[in-house]
């Protein structure tokens, strides 16, 4: 699928903490903890768990939330699928739609069983 700038500002324009929730009960569902998804979002984002929960009750887009954090330099190695896009393939016009799908991606890997060492990637 092909991102398109409607679709970018859609997410763009989404409130991170109504979102927050489907992560934790998707991963708790499977076995995994809040704990875990936090350490996940701290490497991924920069924010502690203090930062992501004031980042929740402010009620900021994902716009906002991404602004904000300080993205892992080995978030670029984050890549696959996830929704129908590849990673790696969307634009860098799209940046903060890669941003999304660079976090719903470590979700699903976490969700499905993936070692937190994999997810929080290393270089090569």
């Amino acid at each position: 699928m092909e991102v398109t700038e409607k679709k970018n500002e859609q997410v763009a324009n989404m409130i991170f903490g109504s979102i927050y929730p489907h992560y934790v009960n998707r991963l708790e569902k499977n076995g995994r903890t809040k704990e875990e998804l936090h350490q996940v979002i701290e490497w991924l984002t920069g924010f502690d768990e203090k930062t992501l929960l004031t980042q929740i009750d402010e009620k900021v887009t994902f716009r906002t939330f991404f602004e904000r954090a300080n993205l892992h330099p080995n978030a670029h190695l984050i890549k696959g699928v996830i929704c129908g896009y590849r990673i790696e393939n969307i634009p860098d016009e799209f940046e903060l739609y890669r941003q999304v799908r660079y976090l719903d991606k470590v979700v699903d890997e976490l969700a499905k069983g993936r070692k937190l060492e994999k997810i929080m990637r290393k270089d090569p």
